[in-house]
Protein backbone atom coordinates (compact mmCIF):
# COMPACT_ATOMS: atom_id res chain seq x y z
CA UNK A 1 0.00 0.00 0.00
CA UNK A 2 1.29 3.44 -1.10
CA UNK A 3 1.22 6.29 1.09
CA UNK A 4 -0.78 8.51 -1.07
CA UNK A 5 -3.61 9.90 -1.03
CA UNK A 6 -6.40 7.82 -2.50
CA UNK A 7 -8.78 8.61 -5.37
CA UNK A 8 -10.59 5.54 -5.73
CA UNK A 9 -13.02 3.59 -3.16
CA UNK A 10 -11.37 0.37 -1.83
CA UNK A 11 -11.78 -2.98 -3.82
CA UNK A 12 -13.05 -6.20 -2.51
CA UNK A 13 -9.43 -7.49 -2.96
CA UNK A 14 -8.42 -4.09 -0.62
CA UNK A 15 -10.94 -4.63 2.24
CA UNK A 16 -10.15 -7.88 2.41
CA UNK A 17 -6.12 -7.31 2.80
CA UNK A 18 -6.82 -4.35 5.33
CA UNK A 19 -9.19 -6.83 7.65
CA UNK A 20 -6.89 -9.62 7.34
CA UNK A 21 -4.18 -7.30 8.38
CA UNK A 22 -6.12 -5.52 11.39
CA UNK A 23 -7.48 -9.16 12.49
CA UNK A 24 -4.06 -10.26 12.94
CA UNK A 25 -4.34 -7.68 16.66
CA UNK A 26 -7.46 -9.43 17.60
CA UNK A 27 -6.06 -13.12 17.67
CA UNK A 28 -5.06 -12.76 21.14
CA UNK A 29 -8.83 -11.81 22.42
CA UNK A 30 -10.54 -14.60 19.90
CA UNK A 31 -12.14 -16.18 22.91
CA UNK A 32 -14.05 -12.98 24.12
CA UNK A 33 -14.75 -12.69 20.25
CA UNK A 34 -16.30 -16.12 20.23
CA UNK A 35 -18.66 -15.96 23.06
CA UNK A 36 -19.89 -12.56 22.13
CA UNK A 37 -21.05 -14.35 19.11
CA UNK A 38 -22.67 -17.10 20.56
CA UNK A 39 -24.34 -14.08 22.64
CA UNK A 40 -25.72 -12.91 19.44
CA UNK A 41 -27.20 -15.80 18.18
CA UNK A 42 -28.76 -16.52 21.40
CA UNK A 43 -30.41 -12.92 21.31
CA UNK A 44 -31.98 -13.08 17.50
CA UNK A 45 -33.39 -16.40 18.59
CA UNK A 46 -35.15 -14.65 21.35
CA UNK A 47 -35.86 -11.26 19.16
CA UNK A 48 -37.42 -13.70 16.62
CA UNK A 49 -39.21 -15.93 19.06
CA UNK A 50 -40.92 -13.28 21.19
CA UNK A 51 -43.29 -12.30 18.45
CA UNK A 52 -44.29 -15.18 17.72
CA UNK A 53 -45.12 -16.08 21.25
CA UNK A 54 -47.57 -13.00 21.11
CA UNK A 55 -48.77 -14.10 18.12
CA UNK A 56 -49.53 -17.72 19.15
CA UNK A 57 -51.34 -16.24 22.28
CA UNK A 58 -53.83 -13.70 20.24
CA UNK A 59 -54.48 -16.44 17.73
CA UNK A 60 -54.85 -19.55 19.91
CA UNK A 61 -56.61 -18.10 22.48
CA UNK A 62 -57.60 -14.64 22.07
CA UNK A 63 -59.27 -14.08 19.00
CA UNK A 64 -61.30 -17.69 19.51
CA UNK A 65 -62.39 -16.21 23.20
CA UNK A 66 -60.32 -19.22 25.16
CA UNK A 67 -57.94 -16.94 26.51
CA UNK A 68 -58.20 -16.76 30.80
CA UNK A 69 -56.21 -15.52 33.43
CA UNK A 70 -54.53 -18.03 34.21
CA UNK A 71 -53.27 -19.07 30.07
CA UNK A 72 -52.99 -15.26 30.14
CA UNK A 73 -50.73 -14.95 33.11
CA UNK A 74 -48.36 -17.98 31.50
CA UNK A 75 -47.93 -16.34 28.54
CA UNK A 76 -46.92 -12.66 30.18
CA UNK A 77 -44.44 -14.54 32.37
CA UNK A 78 -43.15 -16.50 29.42
CA UNK A 79 -43.00 -13.05 27.57
CA UNK A 80 -41.26 -11.47 30.48
CA UNK A 81 -38.43 -14.10 31.80
CA UNK A 82 -37.59 -14.21 27.86
CA UNK A 83 -37.00 -10.35 28.00
CA UNK A 84 -34.89 -10.60 31.09
CA UNK A 85 -32.59 -13.41 29.35
CA UNK A 86 -32.61 -11.70 26.64
CA UNK A 87 -31.56 -8.61 28.55
CA UNK A 88 -28.56 -10.10 30.07
CA UNK A 89 -27.42 -12.02 26.82
CA UNK A 90 -27.31 -8.80 25.79
CA UNK A 91 -25.21 -6.86 28.53
CA UNK A 92 -22.41 -10.25 28.47
CA UNK A 93 -22.26 -10.34 25.10
CA UNK A 94 -21.75 -6.65 24.42
CA UNK A 95 -18.86 -6.45 27.68
CA UNK A 96 -17.25 -9.09 25.97
CA UNK A 97 -16.75 -7.51 22.78
CA UNK A 98 -16.00 -4.60 23.85
CA UNK A 99 -13.23 -5.68 26.57
CA UNK A 100 -12.50 -7.81 23.41
CA UNK A 101 -12.25 -4.96 20.80
CA UNK A 102 -10.51 -2.72 23.31
CA UNK A 103 -7.58 -5.39 23.76
CA UNK A 104 -7.35 -5.41 20.02
CA UNK A 105 -6.83 -1.52 19.51
CA UNK A 106 -4.31 -1.48 22.91
CA UNK A 107 -2.32 -4.35 21.44
CA UNK A 108 -2.38 -2.17 18.31
CA UNK A 109 -1.68 0.72 19.42
CA UNK A 110 1.61 -1.29 21.40
CA UNK A 111 2.62 -2.46 18.24
CA UNK A 112 2.73 0.56 16.11
CA UNK A 113 4.49 2.81 18.87
CA UNK A 114 6.79 -0.27 18.91
CA UNK A 115 7.11 0.29 15.02
CA UNK A 116 7.64 3.84 15.53
CA UNK A 117 10.50 3.63 17.64
CA UNK A 118 12.16 1.17 15.58
CA UNK A 119 12.32 3.53 12.44
CA UNK A 120 15.52 5.15 10.64
CA UNK A 121 15.86 8.75 11.47
CA UNK A 122 15.40 9.07 7.50
CA UNK A 123 11.41 8.28 8.53
CA UNK A 124 11.44 11.18 10.70
CA UNK A 125 13.47 13.48 8.20
CA UNK A 126 10.76 13.46 6.18
CA UNK A 127 7.00 12.49 8.07
CA UNK A 128 5.72 15.59 10.06
CA UNK A 129 5.57 14.94 13.82
CA UNK A 130 1.86 15.31 13.91
CA UNK A 131 1.52 12.65 11.18
CA UNK A 132 3.38 10.50 13.31
CA UNK A 133 1.01 11.11 16.64
CA UNK A 134 -1.62 11.11 14.30
CA UNK A 135 -0.84 7.34 13.29
CA UNK A 136 -0.55 6.40 16.65
CA UNK A 137 -3.51 7.90 18.71
CA UNK A 138 -6.39 9.57 16.07
CA UNK A 139 -6.06 6.54 13.63
CA UNK A 140 -5.73 3.47 16.42
CA UNK A 141 -8.79 5.42 18.14
CA UNK A 142 -11.25 5.52 15.08
CA UNK A 143 -10.32 1.86 14.70
CA UNK A 144 -11.83 0.91 18.10
CA UNK A 145 -14.87 2.14 16.97
CA UNK A 146 -14.31 -0.02 13.46
CA UNK A 147 -14.03 -2.98 15.93
CA UNK A 148 -17.33 -1.89 16.96
CA UNK A 149 -19.28 -2.23 13.70
CA UNK A 150 -18.76 -5.53 13.24
CA UNK A 151 -20.56 -6.10 16.53
CA UNK A 152 -23.21 -4.13 14.85
CA UNK A 153 -22.75 -5.94 11.66
CA UNK A 154 -23.45 -9.72 12.96
CA UNK A 155 -25.48 -8.39 15.99
CA UNK A 156 -27.29 -7.05 12.94
CA UNK A 157 -27.18 -10.02 10.20
CA UNK A 158 -28.43 -12.76 13.04
CA UNK A 159 -31.20 -10.28 14.25
CA UNK A 160 -32.57 -10.21 9.75
CA UNK A 161 -31.46 -14.05 9.35
CA UNK A 162 -33.08 -15.06 12.47
CA UNK A 163 -36.56 -12.77 11.69
CA UNK A 164 -36.53 -14.33 7.87
CA UNK A 165 -36.80 -17.53 9.08
CA UNK A 166 -39.06 -16.67 11.37
CA UNK A 167 -41.34 -14.75 9.06
CA UNK A 168 -41.15 -17.50 6.26
CA UNK A 169 -42.34 -20.11 9.05
CA UNK A 170 -45.39 -18.01 9.66
CA UNK A 171 -46.39 -16.63 5.95
CA UNK A 172 -43.74 -17.13 2.82
CA UNK A 173 -45.84 -14.96 0.90
CA UNK A 174 -45.71 -12.12 3.22
CA UNK A 175 -41.84 -13.10 3.71
CA UNK A 176 -41.04 -12.71 -0.12
CA UNK A 177 -42.37 -9.04 0.27
CA UNK A 178 -39.21 -7.99 2.48
CA UNK A 179 -36.98 -10.23 0.73
CA UNK A 180 -37.90 -8.07 -2.44
CA UNK A 181 -36.09 -5.53 -0.75
CA UNK A 182 -33.06 -6.56 -0.02
CA UNK A 183 -31.60 -5.98 -3.58
CA UNK A 184 -32.02 -2.05 -2.87
CA UNK A 185 -30.36 -2.35 0.48
CA UNK A 186 -27.04 -3.96 -1.15
CA UNK A 187 -27.30 -1.14 -3.90
CA UNK A 188 -26.66 1.54 -0.79
CA UNK A 189 -24.05 -0.01 0.21
CA UNK A 190 -22.17 -0.12 -2.89
CA UNK A 191 -23.21 3.19 -3.74
CA UNK A 192 -22.22 4.80 -0.10
CA UNK A 193 -18.47 2.36 0.04
CA UNK A 194 -17.88 4.25 -3.29
CA UNK A 195 -18.10 7.64 -2.29
CA UNK A 196 -17.21 7.57 1.28
CA UNK A 197 -13.69 6.05 0.63
CA UNK A 198 -12.74 9.28 -1.04
CA UNK A 199 -14.39 11.77 1.93
CA UNK A 200 -13.06 10.02 4.73
CA UNK A 201 -9.53 9.66 3.17
CA UNK A 202 -9.64 13.52 2.73
CA UNK A 203 -11.31 13.32 6.67
CA UNK A 204 -7.98 11.65 7.85
CA UNK A 205 -5.77 13.39 5.69
CA UNK A 206 -7.11 16.63 7.01
CA UNK A 207 -6.59 15.73 10.52
CA UNK A 208 -3.31 14.75 10.20
CA UNK A 209 -2.10 17.72 8.54
CA UNK A 210 -4.17 19.74 11.74
CA UNK A 211 -2.23 17.98 14.35
CA UNK A 212 1.05 18.21 12.39
CA UNK A 213 0.65 22.09 12.44
CA UNK A 214 -0.86 22.61 15.79
CA UNK A 215 2.49 20.13 17.30
CA UNK A 216 4.46 22.59 14.68
CA UNK A 217 3.03 25.84 16.36
CA UNK A 218 3.52 24.50 20.07
CA UNK A 219 7.11 23.00 19.35
CA UNK A 220 8.25 26.85 17.65
CA UNK A 221 5.60 29.34 19.80
CA UNK A 222 8.48 30.94 20.71
CA UNK A 223 9.79 32.18 17.46
CA UNK A 224 6.13 32.46 16.10
CA UNK A 225 5.72 35.44 18.57
CA UNK A 226 9.06 37.02 18.17
CA UNK A 227 8.70 37.18 14.44
CA UNK A 228 4.82 38.47 15.38
CA UNK A 229 3.18 35.49 13.22
CA UNK A 230 0.57 34.78 14.95
CA UNK A 231 -2.38 35.70 12.78
CA UNK A 232 -0.52 34.05 9.70
CA UNK A 233 -0.29 31.21 11.72
CA UNK A 234 -3.89 31.75 12.56
CA UNK A 235 -5.03 31.82 8.68
CA UNK A 236 -3.03 28.46 8.10
CA UNK A 237 -4.73 26.51 10.83
CA UNK A 238 -8.11 27.81 9.83
CA UNK A 239 -7.37 27.20 6.18
CA UNK A 240 -6.49 23.54 7.28
CA UNK A 241 -9.58 23.38 9.73
CA UNK A 242 -12.12 24.33 7.21
CA UNK A 243 -11.12 21.75 5.37
CA UNK A 244 -11.38 19.20 8.13
CA UNK A 245 -14.59 20.51 8.49
CA UNK A 246 -15.90 20.75 5.10
CA UNK A 247 -14.70 17.12 4.73
CA UNK A 248 -16.60 16.26 8.04
CA UNK A 249 -19.95 18.06 6.51
CA UNK A 250 -19.55 16.25 3.36
CA UNK A 251 -19.62 12.88 4.98
CA UNK A 252 -22.55 14.08 7.42
CA UNK A 253 -24.55 15.31 3.80
CA UNK A 254 -23.85 11.77 2.83
CA UNK A 255 -25.02 9.92 5.59
CA UNK A 256 -28.47 11.58 6.19
CA UNK A 257 -29.35 10.69 2.56
CA UNK A 258 -27.79 7.31 2.01
CA UNK A 259 -27.70 5.52 5.55
CA UNK A 260 -30.92 5.34 8.18
CA UNK A 261 -33.32 8.06 6.55
CA UNK A 262 -33.23 5.76 3.38
CA UNK A 263 -33.99 2.24 5.22
CA UNK A 264 -36.96 4.26 7.78
CA UNK A 265 -38.19 4.22 3.53
CA UNK A 266 -38.03 1.26 3.03
CA UNK A 267 -39.28 -0.24 6.24
CA UNK A 268 -42.30 2.18 5.71
CA UNK A 269 -42.80 1.40 1.90
CA UNK A 270 -42.46 -2.59 2.82
CA UNK A 271 -45.22 -2.03 6.04
CA UNK A 272 -47.55 -0.22 3.46
CA UNK A 273 -47.80 -3.39 1.55
CA UNK A 274 -47.77 -5.76 4.13
CA UNK A 275 -51.10 -3.99 5.50
CA UNK A 276 -52.24 -3.01 1.50
CA UNK A 277 -52.32 -7.13 1.46
CA UNK A 278 -54.19 -7.95 4.82
CA UNK A 279 -56.62 -5.24 3.90
CA UNK A 280 -57.58 -6.43 0.52
CA UNK A 281 -57.87 -9.86 2.33
CA UNK A 282 -60.10 -8.72 4.24
CA UNK A 283 -62.21 -6.95 1.73
CA UNK A 284 -62.40 -9.86 0.06
CA UNK A 285 -64.20 -11.68 3.07
CA UNK A 286 -61.42 -13.90 3.94
CA UNK A 287 -59.82 -14.44 7.50
CA UNK A 288 -57.13 -12.66 8.74
CA UNK A 289 -54.98 -13.84 11.45
CA UNK A 290 -54.63 -10.55 13.73
CA UNK A 291 -51.77 -12.60 15.76
CA UNK A 292 -49.65 -12.77 11.96
CA UNK A 293 -50.64 -9.03 11.23
CA UNK A 294 -49.36 -8.18 14.77
CA UNK A 295 -46.15 -10.33 14.15
CA UNK A 296 -45.32 -8.87 10.63
CA UNK A 297 -46.28 -5.10 11.59
CA UNK A 298 -43.39 -6.04 14.90
CA UNK A 299 -40.62 -7.43 12.26
CA UNK A 300 -41.06 -4.64 10.04
CA UNK A 301 -39.35 -2.66 12.54
CA UNK A 302 -37.04 -5.67 13.58
CA UNK A 303 -36.13 -6.48 10.38
CA UNK A 304 -35.22 -3.31 8.96
CA UNK A 305 -34.12 -2.01 11.90
CA UNK A 306 -30.84 -3.48 12.47
CA UNK A 307 -29.88 -3.67 8.89
CA UNK A 308 -30.17 0.24 9.09
CA UNK A 309 -27.81 0.32 12.40
CA UNK A 310 -25.55 -1.91 10.18
CA UNK A 311 -25.40 0.83 7.33
CA UNK A 312 -25.18 2.99 9.78
CA UNK A 313 -22.39 1.63 10.50
CA UNK A 314 -20.77 1.28 7.42
CA UNK A 315 -19.94 5.43 8.85
CA UNK A 316 -17.34 3.87 11.07
CA UNK A 317 -16.85 0.93 8.54
CA UNK A 318 -15.38 3.03 5.66
CA UNK A 319 -13.51 5.39 8.41
CA UNK A 320 -11.83 2.59 10.01
CA UNK A 321 -10.65 1.07 6.26
CA UNK A 322 -9.17 4.48 6.06
CA UNK A 323 -7.32 4.37 9.45
CA UNK A 324 -6.58 0.60 8.92
CA UNK A 325 -4.76 1.36 6.05
CA UNK A 326 -2.71 4.39 7.16
CA UNK A 327 -1.91 2.73 10.49
CA UNK A 328 -0.63 -0.90 8.51
CA UNK A 329 1.40 1.41 5.81
CA UNK A 330 3.28 2.87 8.32
CA UNK A 331 3.96 -0.71 10.12
CA UNK A 332 4.93 -1.72 6.35
CA UNK A 333 7.48 1.10 6.12
CA UNK A 334 10.41 -0.37 5.21
CA UNK A 335 12.48 2.82 6.68
CA UNK A 336 13.97 1.18 9.68
CA UNK A 337 16.78 2.13 11.90
CA UNK A 338 19.89 0.64 10.59
CA UNK A 339 20.64 -2.91 12.62
CA UNK A 340 23.14 -5.54 12.82
CA UNK A 341 24.39 -8.42 10.15
CA UNK A 342 22.83 -11.85 11.01
CA UNK A 343 24.77 -13.49 13.75
CA UNK A 344 26.43 -10.46 15.14
CA UNK A 345 28.49 -10.58 18.03
CA UNK A 346 31.96 -9.09 19.48
CA UNK A 347 32.55 -6.50 22.19
CA UNK A 348 33.49 -3.05 21.87
CA UNK A 349 36.30 -3.48 24.50
CA UNK A 350 39.39 -0.38 23.85
CA UNK A 351 37.24 2.02 21.23
CA UNK A 352 39.71 2.01 18.44
CA UNK A 353 37.76 3.75 15.21
CA UNK A 354 38.73 3.44 11.50
CA UNK A 355 36.77 4.52 8.41
CA UNK A 356 37.90 3.33 4.88
CA UNK A 357 36.57 4.84 2.16
CA UNK A 358 33.00 5.76 3.59
CA UNK A 359 30.45 7.79 1.26
CA UNK A 360 27.20 8.72 2.72
CA UNK A 361 23.96 10.07 1.24
CA UNK A 362 20.50 10.97 3.32
CA UNK A 363 18.37 10.56 0.24
CA UNK A 364 20.31 7.90 -2.36
CA UNK A 365 20.79 10.90 -4.57
CA UNK A 366 22.66 13.32 -3.38
CA UNK A 367 26.20 12.28 -1.76
CA UNK A 368 27.20 14.49 1.57
CA UNK A 369 30.28 12.52 2.57
CA UNK A 370 32.95 11.25 -0.48
CA UNK A 371 35.63 8.97 0.24
CA UNK A 372 36.46 9.66 4.29
CA UNK A 373 39.46 8.11 5.59
CA UNK A 374 40.33 8.04 8.70
CA UNK A 375 42.03 6.49 12.05
CA UNK A 376 41.25 7.31 15.97
CA UNK A 377 43.63 5.30 18.23
CA UNK A 378 42.22 4.30 21.78
CA UNK A 379 42.20 6.80 24.32
CA UNK A 380 42.54 9.69 21.31
CA UNK A 381 40.72 12.80 21.19
CA UNK A 382 39.96 13.93 17.61
CA UNK A 383 38.10 16.94 16.25
CA UNK A 384 35.92 17.74 13.05
CA UNK A 385 35.69 21.18 11.70
CA UNK A 386 34.24 22.73 9.12
CA UNK A 387 31.09 25.31 7.92
CA UNK A 388 27.48 24.14 7.96
CA UNK A 389 27.03 21.22 5.65
CA UNK A 390 30.45 19.66 5.55
CA UNK A 391 29.63 16.43 6.87
CA UNK A 392 31.01 16.64 10.78
CA UNK A 393 27.15 16.04 11.62
CA UNK A 394 26.90 13.17 9.48
CA UNK A 395 30.13 11.01 9.92
CA UNK A 396 28.45 11.24 13.52
CA UNK A 397 25.02 9.76 12.90
CA UNK A 398 26.51 7.37 10.63
CA UNK A 399 29.04 6.14 13.32
CA UNK A 400 25.98 5.86 15.60
CA UNK A 401 24.09 3.60 13.41
CA UNK A 402 21.49 6.12 13.02
CA UNK A 403 21.78 5.64 9.51
CA UNK A 404 23.30 3.18 6.78
CA UNK A 405 25.88 4.32 4.47
CA UNK A 406 26.04 3.67 0.91
CA UNK A 407 29.57 1.92 0.72
CA UNK A 408 33.16 2.00 2.75
CA UNK A 409 33.97 0.53 6.24
CA UNK A 410 33.71 1.42 9.83
CA UNK A 411 35.55 -0.84 12.06
CA UNK A 412 35.49 -0.33 15.86
CA UNK A 413 38.84 -2.32 17.41
CA UNK A 414 38.93 -3.84 14.25
CA UNK A 415 35.75 -5.33 13.61
CA UNK A 416 33.14 -4.10 11.03
CA UNK A 417 30.46 -2.04 12.82
CA UNK A 418 27.42 -3.90 10.59
CA UNK A 419 28.73 -7.08 12.78
CA UNK A 420 28.70 -5.69 16.46
CA UNK A 421 25.37 -5.84 18.32
CA UNK A 422 23.66 -2.62 17.77
CA UNK A 423 23.38 -2.88 21.43
CA UNK A 424 26.90 -2.78 21.81
CA UNK A 425 27.83 0.12 19.44
CA UNK A 426 24.82 2.09 21.16
CA UNK A 427 25.64 1.44 24.73
CA UNK A 428 29.73 1.82 24.31
CA UNK A 429 29.30 5.01 22.33
CA UNK A 430 27.93 7.94 24.61
CA UNK A 431 26.43 10.52 22.47
CA UNK A 432 26.06 14.56 23.74
CA UNK A 433 24.12 16.95 21.26
CA UNK A 434 24.09 20.52 20.80
CA UNK A 435 20.70 20.03 22.47
CA UNK A 436 19.64 18.04 25.25
CA UNK A 437 16.41 16.67 25.39
CA UNK A 438 14.85 15.84 28.53
CA UNK A 439 11.98 13.70 29.40
CA UNK A 440 8.73 14.43 31.58
CA UNK A 441 9.33 13.24 35.03
CA UNK A 442 12.28 14.23 37.50
CA UNK A 443 16.23 14.12 37.02
CA UNK A 444 16.87 11.25 38.74
CA UNK A 445 15.04 9.49 35.92
CA UNK A 446 16.38 11.89 33.20
CA UNK A 447 19.78 10.94 34.07
CA UNK A 448 19.33 6.90 34.00
CA UNK A 449 16.68 6.79 31.48
CA UNK A 450 14.98 3.91 33.69
CA UNK A 451 18.39 1.94 33.39
CA UNK A 452 19.43 -0.29 36.15
CA UNK A 453 21.35 2.70 37.97
CA UNK A 454 20.99 3.06 41.59
CA UNK A 455 20.55 6.84 43.49
CA UNK A 456 24.00 6.86 43.94
CA UNK A 457 25.28 6.04 40.82
CA UNK A 458 23.56 8.75 39.53
CA UNK A 459 24.94 11.22 41.92
CA UNK A 460 28.39 10.18 41.24
CA UNK A 461 27.72 10.70 38.14
CA UNK A 462 26.50 14.47 38.02
CA UNK A 463 29.53 15.39 40.31
CA UNK A 464 31.64 14.24 37.67
CA UNK A 465 30.42 16.57 35.54
CA UNK A 466 30.39 19.25 37.84
CA UNK A 467 26.28 19.08 38.05
CA UNK A 468 25.82 18.43 41.22
CA UNK A 469 25.50 21.75 42.85
CA UNK A 470 22.89 22.93 40.40
CA UNK A 471 20.76 20.33 40.99
CA UNK A 472 20.89 20.03 44.71
CA UNK A 473 19.85 23.89 44.50
CA UNK A 474 16.70 23.19 43.36
CA UNK A 475 13.95 22.59 45.36
CA UNK A 476 13.65 18.52 45.44
CA UNK A 477 16.54 17.80 44.76
CA UNK A 478 17.09 14.83 42.21
CA UNK A 479 13.74 14.64 42.44
CA UNK A 480 13.21 18.18 41.41
CA UNK A 481 10.32 17.67 38.17
CA UNK A 482 11.18 18.14 35.07
CA UNK A 483 8.50 19.21 32.31
CA UNK A 484 8.42 18.19 28.85
CA UNK A 485 11.58 19.26 26.90
CA UNK A 486 12.99 20.47 30.08
CA UNK A 487 11.91 23.79 29.09
CA UNK A 488 12.45 25.04 33.05
CA UNK A 489 15.92 24.84 32.49
CA UNK A 490 18.48 26.92 31.39
CA UNK A 491 20.80 25.43 28.30
CA UNK A 492 23.56 25.27 30.18
CA UNK A 493 21.60 23.17 32.81
CA UNK A 494 20.28 21.08 30.19
CA UNK A 495 23.40 20.20 28.94
CA UNK A 496 25.52 19.31 32.32
CA UNK A 497 21.97 16.33 32.98
CA UNK A 498 23.12 15.18 29.16
CA UNK A 499 26.80 15.04 30.45
CA UNK A 500 25.45 12.97 33.35
CA UNK A 501 23.56 10.50 31.38
CA UNK A 502 26.26 9.93 29.23
CA UNK A 503 28.75 9.22 31.74
CA UNK A 504 26.82 7.06 33.81
CA UNK A 505 27.28 4.67 31.26
CA UNK A 506 30.41 5.02 31.05
CA UNK A 507 31.33 4.58 27.43
CA UNK A 508 34.60 3.48 25.61
CA UNK A 509 33.82 6.09 23.07
CA UNK A 510 32.56 9.72 23.92
CA UNK A 511 31.28 11.79 20.90
CA UNK A 512 30.02 15.82 21.51
CA UNK A 513 28.46 17.20 18.91
CA UNK A 514 29.05 20.67 19.22
CA UNK A 515 28.07 20.09 22.86
CA UNK A 516 29.23 23.53 24.06
CA UNK A 517 27.64 25.21 21.74
CA UNK A 518 24.85 26.70 23.09
CA UNK A 519 26.25 26.94 26.79
CA UNK A 520 27.32 30.53 27.98
CA UNK A 521 31.12 30.98 28.93
CA UNK A 522 31.07 30.81 32.68
CA UNK A 523 28.95 27.59 32.20
CA UNK A 524 31.40 26.28 29.67
CA UNK A 525 34.34 27.21 31.81
CA UNK A 526 32.37 25.46 34.78
CA UNK A 527 32.40 22.60 33.07
CA UNK A 528 35.42 21.54 31.17
CA UNK A 529 36.96 20.17 34.06
CA UNK A 530 34.71 17.28 34.02
CA UNK A 531 34.76 17.41 30.45
CA UNK A 532 38.87 16.70 30.92
CA UNK A 533 37.72 14.02 33.51
CA UNK A 534 35.22 12.53 30.89
CA UNK A 535 37.75 12.45 28.08
CA UNK A 536 40.22 10.31 30.67
CA UNK A 537 40.84 6.88 29.09
CA UNK A 538 37.84 7.07 26.50
CA UNK A 539 38.49 7.47 22.44
CA UNK A 540 36.71 10.65 22.33
CA UNK A 541 35.20 12.67 19.18
CA UNK A 542 34.16 16.10 18.75
CA UNK A 543 32.59 18.14 16.51
CA UNK A 544 33.94 21.81 17.34
CA UNK A 545 32.30 25.17 16.85
CA UNK A 546 34.52 27.21 19.05
CA UNK A 547 37.76 26.57 17.89
CA UNK A 548 39.69 27.94 20.82
CA UNK A 549 37.87 24.38 22.64
CA UNK A 550 39.79 21.75 20.66
CA UNK A 551 43.27 23.02 20.62
CA UNK A 552 44.62 20.05 22.61
CA UNK A 553 43.29 17.64 20.40
CA UNK A 554 45.33 14.92 19.29
CA UNK A 555 44.25 15.49 15.79
CA UNK A 556 41.83 17.98 13.85
CA UNK A 557 40.20 16.64 10.49
CA UNK A 558 39.30 19.85 8.76
CA UNK A 559 35.78 18.90 6.40
CA UNK A 560 34.97 20.79 3.09
CA UNK A 561 31.82 19.66 1.13
CA UNK A 562 31.60 16.27 2.81
CA UNK A 563 35.85 15.58 2.15
CA UNK A 564 38.36 16.03 4.38
CA UNK A 565 40.73 18.86 3.17
CA UNK A 566 43.11 19.03 6.35
CA UNK A 567 44.06 16.80 9.00
CA UNK A 568 46.81 17.39 11.46
CA UNK A 569 47.17 18.98 15.33
CA UNK A 570 46.06 22.79 16.38
CA UNK A 571 49.69 23.35 15.23
CA UNK A 572 50.43 22.28 12.50
CA UNK A 573 47.29 23.38 10.60
CA UNK A 574 47.83 26.26 11.92
CA UNK A 575 51.81 26.40 9.89
CA UNK A 576 50.18 25.17 6.76
CA UNK A 577 48.06 28.53 6.55
CA UNK A 578 45.09 26.64 5.41
CA UNK A 579 41.38 26.63 5.62
CA UNK A 580 41.65 25.88 9.39
CA UNK A 581 44.62 28.29 9.84
CA UNK A 582 41.65 31.24 8.28
CA UNK A 583 38.82 29.35 10.11
CA UNK A 584 40.85 30.25 13.41
CA UNK A 585 41.64 33.77 12.65
CA UNK A 586 38.55 34.65 11.88
CA UNK A 587 37.08 33.43 15.11
CA UNK A 588 39.61 35.02 16.45
CA UNK A 589 39.33 38.39 15.25
CA UNK A 590 35.72 37.72 15.71
CA UNK A 591 36.14 37.27 19.56
CA UNK A 592 37.89 40.66 19.61
CA UNK A 593 35.58 42.77 17.77
CA UNK A 594 33.84 45.32 20.03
Amino acid sequence: MKDEKRQTAFSIKEQGEILSRLLDFAKPYWKGFLLSFVGMVLVSGLAAFLPILIQRFMDNYLSPGRASLEISLKFALAYFALTLVKSAIIYVKDFLFLMASENTVANMRRQVYDKVVHLGMGYFDQVPVGTVVSRVTNDTETIKEFWSVFLRFFDGGFNALSIGIAMFLLSPRLAWVFMGFIPFIFLLIHIFQKYSTLIYGEMREALAILNAKLSESISGMALIQVFNQEERKKKEFDDINQRYVKARTNMFKMDALLLMPAINFLEALALTLVLWIFGGEFLQGKLVDIGVLYAFTSYATAFFSPIGHMLDSLTFYQDGLVSGSRVLRLMEDPRGAPGSLEGAQGEITQGRIEIKNLSFSYDGKNQVLHDINLEVEPGQTVAFVGQTGSGKSSIINVLMRLYDFDKGQILIDGQDIRRLPIEEVRSQMGLVLQESFLFYGNILNNIRLHGDYGEEEVKKAAEFVQADPFIRSLKGGYKAPVIEGGGAFSSGQRQLISFARTILRNPKILILDEATASIDTETEQLIQKGLSRMREGRTTLIIAHRLSTIRDADKIYVLKQGRIVEAGSHDQLMEKEGLYYKMYQLQKMQKLAP
